[in-house]
């Protein structure tokens, strides 16, 4: 009987990683939606084997501060620095939920109109 890795057969069954989040893509959407910021950065560098020491070596920013981000213990950060643990990560900033949010409130602002019919369409 051949042995697995279990790093790669945990991964494969959608187990939970360390910080007891799920590593399975369909709890947080499928593969063309969005996901939590920390979520999806955590899921990203899990898969890639990227330390948090490498990714603050790419990013400029502290390894301690990115595990803050990705346990969810510091807000999501800026745009811009969401685009750069993108791009250090591999993926895109749109990616991610929040990052899609605030896109979408820029968007609105520019376009006043759209936020009522939206609001009654969404919340009520």
């Amino acid at each position: 009987m051949a042995q697995t890795n279990s790093k790669t057969a945990s991964r494969s069954r959608g187990s939970t990683s360390r910080s007891g989040s799920t590593n399975n893509r369909a709890n947080s959407g499928n593969s063309r939606g969005s996901v939590p910021f920390g979520e999806g950065v955590g899921k990203a560098m899990w898969d890639k084997g990227i330390s948090y020491r490498a990714l603050a070596e790419q990013t400029g920013l502290s390894a301690g501060y990115l595990n803050h981000l990705v346990h969810g213990n510091r807000p999501v950060p800026s745009n811009d620095v969401i685009e750069s643990i993108s791009k250090a990560i591999g993926k895109r900033p749109t990616e991610f939920r929040e990052y899609r949010i605030r896109r979408i409130s820029e968007a609105l602002r520019r376009k006043p109109d759209q936020v009522d019919r939206l609001y009654k369409e969404l919340v009520r």
